[in-house]
């Protein structure tokens, strides 16, 4: 089976994780698309395959006879979607032999536009996948399993030598949390690959350091008819606080390794206003003071109107995973040359986010990341091709083998 064959069962399952549940994993959906993976492990004759109580799947292909000294090696994807859009009754549509034009999504005749997203010229001839435009697609990440899955099936198939193998599924990256529960204990891969990026000739392993910033606008509420010197409103505190953050340093401003501060929630009223950011850049000396210009612009408001209305509550989400990959640039350089020997020029992505990854790494798992062959991932106009989702697979099988070649040859 191919694996965009594998993708189109996959994102028909509403699997949106959410911020506010409170629970693990944050939506049960999450719970289905678990239990068929596993099913589908156990199928393909994995052992030690589990789907655990938080929604994590894990699966090993062990190593072929004279192997077993290969490095263990992991390959991770996420099973959630973006709740940017909505994942609920995704309906892929295939475009075969893409003509590199505008392309209508019929569910409510959204134009994907060349001009707006010149890539799609450069899909001509290929299978374009997208949604019908009423929900985001879902190749973020259900192509990086089945990618994974494909390659890891076609690799049983042929009988290929190969090292152990793990399989890593999470849930709840799109909030932040695919690596809360990650059982590093059982996943006993040396060293692993993310498989949630972008184009398929991308190799990315450097990442933002990020924060979240909750900011605490209190007020003074009393009727407007008597309020002269006397009422404090906490929304026009907050955009007074607003104000005092860089306006050219936001995400629509910045490109590349650029960091950011970017507000992405505001509720309030005149007793009290809360704003939520995040505090993103790769520079972790950069990072910090970034942190410390937030603090600051709480501290300012304070001093001036003589009171604590304004509270920064700022927590560290994640770090660059470069200084843990570093030490092992092999993982970079294997994956550089399984992209060149399958026909494309690879190409190095600093990340404008995190993965999975990023968190693993600290916790003694480098895990650089590889492209699915996506792109306009959390919108209605994601889109993928099954040749670019082949490609990946290609890439995933010569990363593993180059692992064996190595250790023959030592």
């Amino acid at each position: 089976m191919k694996a965009y064959e594998l993708f189109l069962d996959f994102v028909k399952i509403h699997t949106t994780s959410s911020e506010t549940s409170g629970t693990h994993p944050s939506f049960d959906g999450e719970f289905v698309l678990a239990k068929m993976l596993a099913d589908k492990l156990k199928s393909m004759g994995l052992e030690q395959v589990k789907a655990d109580d938080k929604c994590y799947v894990y699966g090993l292909l062990p190593a072929t006879p004279g192997c077993e000294q290969a490095p263990a090696l992991g390959f991770i994807a996420h099973m959630d979607t973006s709740d940017e859009a909505s994942g609920l009754n995704v309906k892929p549509i295939i475009h075969e032999n893409y003509d590199g034009e505008d392309v209508i999504l019929p569910g409510d005749g959204k134009v994907m536009s060349v001009k707006t997203f010149p890539f799609l010229r450069e899909m001509k001839g290929e299978t374009l996948i997208t949604s019908d435009g009423t929900t985001l697609l879902g190749a973020d990440d259900k192509a990086g399993i089945a990618e994974i899955i494909t390659a890891v099936s076609e690799i049983i198939e042929s009988g290929e030598p190969h090292g152990d193998i793990w399989v890593g599924f999470t849930p709840d990256e799109e909030i932040g949390e695919g690596a809360d529960f990650f059982d590093l204990d059982y996943f006993k891969a040396q060293y692993a690959y993310t498989v949630d990026g972008g184009d398929v000739n991308c190799i990315e392993y450097e990442n933002f350091n990020a924060a979240s910033a909750v900011i605490t606008v209190s007020g003074v509420s009393v009727h407007p008819g008597s309020a002269k010197d006397v009422m404090i409103n906490s929304q026009n505190v907050a955009m007074e606080f607003h104000s005092l953050l860089p306006e050219n340093e936001r995400p629509e401003h910045t490109e590349d390794r650029e960091g950011f501060y970017h507000l992405t929630d505001m509720k309030g009223r005149v007793s009290e206003t809360v704003l939520s950011y995040i505090i993103r850049d790769h520079d972790r000396e950069r990072f910090e003071q970034r942190k410390q210009t937030v603090a600051a612009a709480a501290e300012a408001i304070n001093k001036k109107y003589g009171a604590e209305l304004v509270k920064a509550d700022i927590n560290d989400s994640y770090y660059n995973m470069l200084e843990k990959i570093e030490p092992h640039m092999h993982l970079v350089e294997n994956a550089r040359n399984a992209i060149a020997s399958n026909g494309m020029v690879p190409i190095d992505v600093p990340i404008r986010g995190g993965t999975d990854g990023a968190r693993l790494s600290f916790e003694g798992l480098p895990c650089p990341n590889l492209g699915t062959g996506g792109y306009n991932f959390h919108g209605c106009y994601e889109c993928i091709t099954a040749e670019r989702m082949d490609k990946s697979v290609a890439v995933i099988k010569d990363i593993i083998r180059q692992y064996v070649i190595c250790i023959n040859e030592n």
